[in-house]
């Protein structure tokens, strides 16, 4: 899965998610060349679901039907 900015250039390439010990980690390479782990916690996803709305949900779920 590839992340881009807003002018069309690569951000991150996502290479793997899996779970471990509670959290969520997401392995990938920022920009193309450094390598990376990041780690989401129980507390930050929830904080996280605050930022999205129903119209973003909806929205979403509508992108899985794009090509």
């Amino acid at each position: 899965m590839k992340l881009y900015s807003s002018d069309g250039s690569e951000l991150m390439d996502v290479t793997a998610i899996r779970s471990e010990g509670g959290c969520l980690i997401i392995k990938g390479r920022i920009m193309g060349a450094m390598p990376i782990q990041a780690v989401l916690k129980p507390a930050e996803l929830r904080s996280g679901f605050k930022l999205i709305s129903v119209k973003t949900i909806v929205f979403l779920i509508g992108m899985l039907f794009r090509k």
